[in-house]
């Protein structure tokens, strides 16, 4: 994969997007406050999940844990309880772990450099970078859903990218980046206008900035032709079953006995199947005969 853009058009580029966005970017929390530790948990949060369900539950988070010396006193089983119905609930554990560890070895600041951020639990690649960009102002490529839709449509002249980020993928993002002082900008407001405009279902192109740059309009929109974009269904999986069973405990004031779990779920197969990994996974621990609670919790 190659840059498409010649350099003349790639500074338009960046000139039309980060003009863009300082008129239109969305008014978010962790952007008006924008300390380290209100960056990392909106990535955590952020992750799969869209903006509007993130609002509320980041709200009460950072007002219940503003710092992670705050989570880190708190079981991991209150970070899974505050977390909601946001999805993926694994990621409140990790996110409570990193927080141990920021206390543990970075004096409870999120640290700035991106190998430290590399190695905290739960942050991989893109948080890490989103984390250093949208934090302390660095320039590392950050590659999410929304920005790998531009760059393919606008570069690449395809409706969607392939389904997993490759390195030359990377490469070729990286090659897009403006000089240090904007690329945190960049970073944000690419992700922006794949979030608000360059959308997957009913992209407003007559709205986008990077319409005159855009080899997917150029080409008359050519439809997508690559592998198969999966779609995630829900309803009757065990992921719905681990939801229902979560939420169950999220409840609770204390251990849940196997009779009131299965109550939320009828198959018994597929119920004890999804309390099993809920177990394996952390998010669960048993607690004396046939009861289960939140990791960590006072009566466990």
């Amino acid at each position: 994969m190659t840059v498409r853009l010649r350099s003349s058009d790639i500074a338009g580029f960046h000139a039309k997007v980060l003009d863009w966005y300082a008129h239109n970017a969305r008014e978010l929390p962790w952007r008006d406050e924008p300390s380290a530790w209100a960056v990392m948990v909106s990535e955590f949060m952020l992750q799969q999940t869209p903006v509007s369900r993130v609002l509320p539950v980041f709200a009460l988070w950072m007002e219940r844990w503003p710092s992670p010396a705050a989570l880190a006193a708190e079981t991991p089983g209150e970070a899974v309880r505050a977390w909601g119905r946001l999805g993926y609930p694994r990621r409140a554990l990790r996110l409570h772990a990193a927080a141990v560890a920021i206390i543990a070895e970075h004096g409870g600041e999120v640290p700035s450099d991106h190998d430290a951020l590399l190695a905290l639990p739960g942050v991989g690649p893109y948080t890490a970078a989103a984390i250093a960009s949208f934090a302390f102002g660095q320039r590392h490529v950050v590659l999410d859903t929304n920005v790998r839709r531009v760059f393919s449509r606008v570069r690449d002249g395809a409706a969607f990218p392939a389904p997993s980020t490759t390195a030359a993928e990377r490469e070729s993002a990286g090659q897009l980046l403006p000089d240090s002082s904007e690329a945190s900008r960049w970073a944000a407001g690419t992700m922006e206008l794949g979030a608000v405009v360059c959308t997957a279902r009913s992209p407003r192109c007559a709205e986008c900035p990077a319409q005159d740059f855009c080899r997917w309009r150029a080409l008359g929109y050519p439809v997508y032709d690559g592998p198969k974009r999966q779609t995630q269904s829900y309803d009757g999986t065990d992921r719905q079953c681990r939801g229902r069973i979560l939420h169950l405990l999220r409840e609770a004031h204390g251990p849940v006995g196997k009779a009131e779990i299965e109550l939320v779920w009828e198959t018994d197969d597929q119920r004890e199947r999804a309390l099993d990994s809920l177990v394996a996974d952390g998010l669960v621990e048993p607690v004396g005969y046939d009861e289960f609670a939140l990791p960590g919790s006072p009566l466990c």
